[in-house]
């Protein structure tokens, strides 16, 4: 099953900066795609579901950093899945943030991205 990945222009902006701070990041990245990609929704304890909207969900997981040794980076994503078209699932990525610097996710940016998204 296909899956097309985006990323919002703020998620850009959040990954450019934690980029310069961790070398590893753009590998890292890639291997939790390959998870999500197969795992849309996750599982385990590493991801939690914070809304659900039709058929958008949002979901926080934990973006393992090798840079970070043993620490991880948050990663807050959308899930959407075409009901027209089963094979294909989207996934986009909203934020990105180290929970050393920020203690949770931006809800503004959340409601913003189901507002402008909203079917």
């Amino acid at each position: 099953m296909p899956t097309s990945f985006r990323q919002t222009s703020e998620f850009k902006k959040d990954l450019k900066k934690l980029l310069k701070k961790y070398r590893t990041l753009p590998d890292d990245l890639e291997e939790f795609k390959k998870v999500v990609g197969l795992q849309p929704l996750g599982f385990g304890k590493n991801f939690v579901v914070l809304t659900k909207q039709n058929s958008c969900v949002i979901i926080k997981a934990r973006l393992f950093c090798r840079s970070l040794k043993g620490n991880s980076l948050r990663v807050i994503y959308a899930y959407t899945e075409n009901h027209q078209q089963v094979e294909l699932i989207g996934i986009e990525f909203i934020e990105l943030y180290f929970k050393g610097d920020k203690a949770n996710e931006d809800r503004d940016r959340i409601r913003q991205y189901l507002k402008s998204h909203s079917n």
